[in-house]
């Protein structure tokens, strides 16, 4: 068996699929989307197909291995996109090929069913804005989720803020809970906005309600300043989304930084990699809460490896990610869990008629896709 041609398509926003088709007829598929950037990790997509066409689907590894030091500049965002796109479209080969479930082939499952998790929250505190979030939570309610996270909505962060924007996000936090109760399990994500000083002091004020976690507290750049910040909460402090190999994973995992790790299959170089990041923070006692904020397919890439890895926690998963539209038959959330595959391969039908669609709406880029331009008042750069 051979690969005889690698396809890509945009049919919606932040939408990017891949398909690796082969000689045997089996074809693989998987999303190749890096926010914000629709145009150059299709190029090195292409680059990569370069390489990969006319050569055997099945060994996996040794691809692996070709594209990521193939070149003298290693890693990035680009290309650990690239790599994880069509890391998972031959897995999902392998799968079909051998037909089996693709978490068969990385050692059988260990769990028969993923948990995840919704995004809910209250960040607006007018009469509008509560009754949109109690509909979003009595919608999600039917599913029987046991977990939600919210944001920080809109909002920068400078250095410090004054009591009046601490108290607002903390009077969110503690309506959620009262809202879902005990049971329920509620994280926040900072979207590394914060300084040390401020996320600690946030976090201080969060204690009395117990998050599952934060998230992204501060930016993921100095493993540092994030244990500080984890050394000071009294709950897992949670990152990864951002970390794009072992490598970069390495110094958070060694020094125990977090307590979660966050790695995204779709950025960190795909289910051969996601693995081994798993594998790597075992060791330490750490579990991993795969980031998947984009399709269907990744959410399947992501699910491959929780179903076969001890340290699972939870899953993130985006309403889109369920693929209604873009799937023959979307995943379903039960009582909070989706149910792993029989099926072989990563366990989606796609629709190709709409798969291979081409998107007709706004323009992708920068503006539309990344968060565009922020700034803070005096007309400095702000966090995104």
């Amino acid at each position: 068996m051979k690969v005889t041609r690698v396809d890509q398509f945009s049919p919606g926003p932040r939408t990017r699929l891949v398909r690796v088709s082969t000689d045997s007829g089996i074809d693989g598929w998987s999303e190749g989307t890096l926010e914000g950037k629709p145009f150059s990790v299709p190029a090195a997509i292409g680059e990569y197909s370069e390489y990969l066409v006319g050569k055997d689907p099945l060994r996996i590894e040794h691809h692996w291995q070709q594209m990521y030091r193939s070149a003298f500049f290693r890693g990035g965002a680009h290309n650990m996109t690239a790599i994880a796109a069509l890391d998972a479209a031959l897995w999902d080969i392998a799968g079909k090929h051998y037909g089996v479930p693709s978490y068969a082939l990385m050692g059988g499952r260990v769990r028969d069913r993923v948990r995840v998790y919704a995004h809910w929250g209250i960040d607006d505190l007018t009469d509008e804005g509560l009754e949109r979030s109690r509909a979003r939570l009595s919608e999600l309610s039917k599913s029987g989720y046991t977990a939600y996270k919210s944001g920080t909505g809109s909002q920068t962060f400078r250095a410090h803020e004054p009591p009046s924007t601490i108290d607002r996000f903390v009077k969110c936090a503690y309506m959620m809970r009262e809202w879902v109760g005990p049971e329920v399990e509620l994280c926040f994500d900072f979207h590394g906005k914060m300084t040390p000083g401020l996320a600690i002091e946030v976090c201080n004020e969060l204690r009395g309600m117990r998050p599952m976690f934060v998230e992204e507290p501060v930016p993921q750049e100095n493993p540092d300043a994030l244990k500080l910040v984890s050394d000071h909460a009294a709950f897992p402090i949670a990152t990864g989304e951002r970390l794009l190999s072992r490598w970069e994973f390495r110094e958070v995992i060694e020094k125990q930084c977090v307590s979660l790790l966050q790695p995204d299959v779709a950025h960190c170089g795909g289910p051969t990699e996601l693995k081994k990041i798993a594998n790597y923070a075992e060791v330490y006692y750490q579990h991993i809460m795969p980031h998947s904020a984009i399709g269907p397919l990744a959410l399947a890439a992501c699910m491959m490896v929780d179903a076969v890895v001890p340290n699972f926690l939870i899953q993130e998963q985006v309403d889109a990610s369920l693929g209604a539209g873009l799937l023959k038959r979307p995943w379903r959330v039960v009582d909070g869990y989706v149910d792993l595959w029989e099926t072989p391969g990563l366990g989606v039908e796609v629709d190709e008629g709409v798969a291979t669609g081409r998107y007709e709406g706004e323009e992708y880029g920068y503006h539309r896709e990344l968060g565009g331009e922020s700034y803070f008042e005096d007309g400095s750069v702000a966090d995104w």
